[in-house]
């Protein structure tokens, strides 16, 4: 079974700069777990057989003015039935002036009642993001995961295998670290998976027979990152002699992690072989696919027309 996440209202306030307009007791202590959120313009309407409480309730523009021209007492009705299912939260945007009854129906029932400036759908955009972010399903793996040219390179292996030797290498050679030995990584879309360190080991290295090194302090702020997308997924093993290594780039292989499909490449180690560079090219390879051009698959045209069989 699937672990829910959930975070609370007091962060959400926080995080999205809104004023709360009634809250019961402390803010803290209302968990929000759904990532989803509704607009109720149905459910003011009287529809309220497939209403959700868990999810955040967005009153707009279009909701206000629907409700500021029915009759007071119709309006009242419509209100408190709303608010009678108990919303997680209800948030009224664009600095619209609430109607006393939201007020009074919101204390009545003991639902969180706020409100935000931001009109109706960047609020919502920037809700829903902060929301997959801080509720998605994650996992923590043993790995490094590191920023090169842009690109999130999530390096794994057994220990001693010299991830961590590697990351500090493309540190130094001006690339970033996310994270070393745990990498909690999150699912926020069906395409997208972000990694990030746990806090109390973030920007922190172990370097065996040196040990624990800040490689913010180190090596400066740019060094580092809090957060990075998974593009690739690179597994480091030791050099297997008599093992068949691609040697083309050909065969597309992944990696399945939380339901995404990762592309994943293996790479040989063995003494003499700079990492470093070979990751930094493994990058730039990767962003050349996305962008279209795929250095395999032109080259064995190539070889197929010198050889008269294209």
């Amino acid at each position: 079974m699937q672990e829910i996440y959930s975070i609370s209202l007091a962060s959400l306030i926080k995080e999205l700069s809104l004023d709360p307009i009634f809250v019961p007791g402390d803010a803290e202590d209302v968990i929000i777990s759904n990532t989803q959120v509704d607009r109720p313009g149905l459910a003011l309407t009287g529809f309220l057989d497939e209403f959700e409480h868990t999810r955040i309730q967005i009153v707009g523009v279009a909701e206000y003015r629907y409700l500021a021209k029915c009759e007071e007492t119709a309006r009242n009705k419509k209100i408190e039935s709303f608010f009678a299912q108990k919303p997680v939260a209800v948030v009224i945007t664009s600095s619209l002036a609430p109607f006393d009854a939201m007020k009074q129906a919101a204390e009545r029932y003991g639902v969180p009642f706020l409100t935000t400036k931001e009109k109706t759908s960047p609020f919502m955009a920037a809700l829903i993001a902060y929301l997959n972010v801080q509720l998605a399903p994650r996992i923590t793996r043993h790995g490094v995961l590191v920023e090169v040219y842009g690109e999130g390179l999530l390096l794994l292996g057994d220990s001693g295998v010299g991830k961590s030797e590697t990351a500090i290498e493309l540190v130094k050679r001006g690339h970033r670290l996310i994270a070393d030995d745990a990498v909690e990584i999150k699912r926020v879309s069906a395409k997208t998976l972000v990694g990030t360190a746990p806090p109390i080991i973030r920007h922190y290295v172990e370097l065996r027979g040196i040990g624990i090194i800040d490689v913010r302090r180190i090596f400066g702020m740019g060094a580092v990152k809090d957060s990075q997308g998974i593009d690739l997924v690179i597994n480091l093993e030791q050099w297997i002699q008599g093992k068949m290594y691609d040697r083309l780039g050909l065969d597309t292989h992944t990696m399945d992690i939380l339901g995404n499909e990762v592309p994943s490449i293996t790479i040989p180690v063995k003494p003499g072989r700079n990492l470093a560079i070979i990751l930094e090219i493994a990058a730039m390879n990767n962003r050349q696919k996305k962008m279209g051009y795929n250095t395999a698959e032109e080259f064995n045209r190539k070889l197929l027309g010198q050889m008269g069989l294209e």
